[in-house]
């Protein structure tokens, strides 16, 4: 019996048609982060299980529930990215990338496969895609509206409208330890209500049953004390700067103080970039989030060092840009299809063919030995601009019949003109339209 092996849940084949977008996206991406001089770096699928589980917080989903980690061979304790600023964190320290001869701030950007084990549906895989930015050693406020301004910048040259800009701010140390004491002093009398998560994390990490999905935790922090009334006079002056200068750059947003993230490293500045597409049923859904993470660096072993930056779903991204019909067409027109008529043609075929390409052109012809009307029929299928058909007597003419597909207007063409000037021959007869 056959056995026929199926992809793993969770998991997707990006197939070709669809490849070519998810280039398109990452090309734009990456055009637009070199303009903010963001340079890329790569960094392993898997690292240490303490790189995810010191800098998320083990109280977060990510770390209690969503990990793929494993014991490998060595017995070290492994786990697959869940996220991708703490790889790179972690690469900034390990390879000192901190010191005087590197730029201030640094920013790089990566683009890659996350992994986390969670209940897979539209927009959430366990193996998903992200692309991201972070930019390390200042801790001013501009820095934060900056990236924020990137951020709209990708996504609005992706084609992307009706986006809400949702901020908060964690404020910083001083600020959490009173918030903390407030928040437990407020959540203790609701301890038994609360969901079982939610219980484990009022001894661990309060803040983090603002993040809570569950519905009657939700309704019991809907009167919580907000984080605003305890910031220090300079978390409220960091604050104040990055919604000034927001306004001034024309970036309208929204306040919302029970906004935590999902990641313990956040303080300051968060912000989550939201859509409601169609392709979500209209729900306001989360396709970018990031925010200022100061401590991290240092938690994994480095200097004392600010940080941020944000994370873009790509397969949400893709979900909304085909629902909202603003994805380009994102593969290279076929210029030419080289028909061959004849043994002796078949041999003129394939140097013309990659002559085409040298140009710069997508160029195809038959590998079955077809006849004639079959080879046509294959160029009409493939959406040719030009078939090229050489046979017998422009073997001896030493010239080509060259029909435009769109109009069916035939005419003949040397040989040297579609070998040598193949640029200029598909313009004049093309007129530039395709």
């Amino acid at each position: 019996m056959t056995v026929r092996y199926q992809r793993q849940k969770g998991t997707a084949d990006i197939l070709p048609g669809e490849a070519e977008q998810w280039q398109y996206v990452e090309s734009v991406a990456r055009k637009i982060f070199a303009k903010y001089r963001y340079s890329e770096i790569r960094t392993p699928l898997f690292e240490n299980y303490e790189v995810f589980s010191r800098s998320s917080g083990d109280t977060s989903d990510i770390v209690t529930k969503e990990m793929y980690d494993f014991q490998d061979k060595g017995g070290r304790h492994i786990a697959l990215r869940p996220e991708g600023t703490a790889g790179v964190v972690r690469a900034y320290v390990e390879n000192k990338l901190y010191g005087p001869e590197y730029a201030d701030p640094y920013k790089v950007y990566y683009m890659g496969p996350m992994f986390r084990y969670e209940r897979p549906q539209s927009g959430r895989m366990r193996e998903f895609h992200q692309i991201g930015v972070e930019a390390f050693g200042v801790d001013t406020p501009m820095l934060d509206v900056e990236t924020i301004a990137m951020a709209q910048e990708l996504l609005s040259t992706l084609g992307l409208k009706h986006l809400k800009y949702v901020i908060n701010t964690l404020g910083d140390a001083e600020t959490r330890a009173a918030y903390h004491a407030a928040l437990v002093n407020y959540l203790t009398p609701y301890k038994d209500e609360l969901s079982e998560d939610s219980q484990v994390r009022l001894a661990k990490n309060p803040l983090r049953i603002l993040d809570s999905k569950d519905e009657h935790d939700q309704a019991i922090v809907a009167n919580a004390p907000s984080i605003l009334d305890f910031l220090t006079p300079a978390a409220q002056k960091h604050f104040d700067e990055v919604k000034s200068q927001l306004t001034a750059l024309g970036i309208a947003y929204e306040v919302d103080a029970n906004m935590v993230r999902g990641l313990d490293y956040y303080n300051h500045t968060i912000f989550e970039i939201m859509s409601d597409s169609e392709a979500f049923g209209g729900k306001w859904t989360t396709i970018l989030a990031g925010g200022r993470y100061n401590g991290l660096v240092k938690e994994l072993g480095g200097p004392e060092m600010p940080g941020v930056g944000f994370g873009m779903g790509v397969e949400r991204l893709l979900l909304i840009m085909n629902a909202e019909g603003i994805m380009p067409k994102t593969t290279m027109p076929l210029a030419a299809y080289v028909v061959g008529i004849g043994t002796e043609a078949h041999q003129a075929v394939l140097p013309l063919v990659q002559a085409v390409r040298k140009a710069g052109f997508a160029a195809d012809c038959d590998f079955m030995d077809r006849k004639p009307k079959a080879q046509f029929k294959a160029a009409n299928r493939e959406h040719a601009v030009l078939v090229i058909t050489i046979g017998e007597d422009e073997l001896v003419q030493h010239a080509a019949q060259v029909k435009v597909m769109a109009t069916g207007e035939q005419s003949q063409v040397s040989f040297d003109e579609l070998t040598n000037h193949f640029a200029d021959v598909y313009q004049r007869l093309t007129k530039g339209d395709n």
